[in-house]
């Protein structure tokens, strides 16, 4: 192993996090990192550690980061903790590939933000769709004109969450605890990289690319936050970008973002970085992209043969998006009648929104919101925004 190789710490090495274990070796068999340390409430085990070595174990985070001389840390954390531990690890002159959503406020990302500038330390967001070679080639289709006058961008995810989904940590599906704003929710959290990818490809990725943004959050679950939910950003350029979200889905679906011009349109499913582009006079023309890995791309930036794919403030749109959801009103509950039980993938049961497959495919066709759709479930007198 290369000497130069990075070490570097993991704080939350299970669920999504155990899939950043397998990605840093990966990155020690090319000799950029190396796992240094893990932080969890409770340490993994021996099975749990399998091929991983033995790494340094501690539910002290800062600590943890001077005992080990962590150069880069990776928090994928509970959402709520995330400015707290990123400022940790500022303080000490470490790295950060930051778990998305950055943090559940604008308060607490821009109280993040402005400590890592202040420490001089680099953050990357862990919106893996934005290393994509798509976004980049889809821009400049945009820019060339190549599906005319660009209209607007929408999104769509249908997906499909059982209720044990809702109940695998304290802080699944909750808006806060006590006043601790957790901001959990479909367009805020599963479903954010369709949020902060619609915005990236049409380039309004940061704060001030965002003139409004309309929210219409629903729910079928027992829970406080949206499992069904909607929202539409007017850019300052006064272009539409519409996300529309469910983990209530009747199939689930693999999610996309199509941009919108008067002379064609181009569908990116940004989970298997595909693009088919539709366009007058031509064919349609199907791409699969290349992507970078983007602790591959913070290892190569900080060596600097690499610019960072996703600093703090190319996310400051996506966050007006959860400030938005964050100040909303509570979602509305659907009436029974609304949904329906089925037996979900593990032995819980999950619910299904009749039409909600059908309304989130036709938001993003239409760029409309769900209240002006005329869901079935759902009419615009039910809806309020903040």
């Amino acid at each position: 192993m290369s000497r130069t190789s990075l070490p570097v710490v993991l704080a939350g090495a299970r669920g999504h996090g155990r899939s950043h274990l397998y990605n840093i070796r990966r990155l020690e068999d090319l000799g950029l990192a190396r796992l240094a340390g893990i932080c969890e409430l409770r340490p993994l085990d021996a099975q749990e550690l399998e091929g991983f070595g033995s790494p340094e174990q501690s539910a002290d985070f800062g600590a943890l980061l001077d005992s080990t001389g962590a150069r880069v840390a990776i928090v994928c954390t509970p959402i709520h903790t995330h400015t707290d531990l990123a400022l940790a690890a500022a303080a000490r002159g470490v790295h950060l590939l930051l778990e998305k959503p950055p943090a559940p406020s604008y308060a607490e990302f821009e109280r993040m933000a402005e400590g890592v500038r202040a420490a001089g330390t680099v953050c990357q967001v862990g919106f893996q769709s934005l290393g994509s070679h798509a976004v980049p080639a889809i821009r400049e289709l945009i820019g060339q004109g190549a599906i005319g006058e660009l209209l607007g961008i929408g999104a769509a995810g249908a997906w499909v969450r059982d209720t044990a989904y809702f109940t695998r940590a304290p802080w699944s599906g909750r808006r806060r605890i006590g006043a601790v704003d957790v901001v959990d929710g479909a367009l805020t959290n599963p479903l954010a990289h369709a949020v902060a990818t619609a915005l990236a490809v049409g380039g309004s990725a940061r704060s001030e690319d965002v003139a409004g943004v309309e929210p219409e959050l629903f729910r079928a679950h027992d829970i406080e936050s949206d499992d069904t939910s909607c929202v539409r950003v007017t850019t300052t350029a006064g272009l539409p970008v519409t996300v529309a979200a469910t983990l209530c889905a009747e199939e689930p679906g693999e999610p996309y973002v199509v941009v919108h011009g008067d002379l064609g349109r181009i569908t990116f499913w940004y989970r298997q970085d595909r693009v088919l582009v539709q366009r007058a006079g031509h064919g349609p023309e199907e791409v699969l992209h290349g992507r970078t890995d983007l602790l591959e791309n913070l290892v190569r930036h900080l060596a600097g043969d690499a610019p960072l794919l996703v600093p703090p403030e190319d996310t400051g749109a996506f966050m007006r998006v959860v400030e938005a959801v964050r100040l909303a009103p509570d979602p509305v509950v659907l009436p029974a009648s609304a949904w329906r039980t089925v037996p979900g993938e593990s032995s819980a049961p999950r619910r299904v929104v009749t039409g909600v497959d059908g309304a989130v495919a036709a938001s993003a066709e239409t760029l409309a919101l769900f209240s002006e759709l005329g869901a079935p479930w759902v009419s615009a007198t039910e809806v309020s925004t903040p």
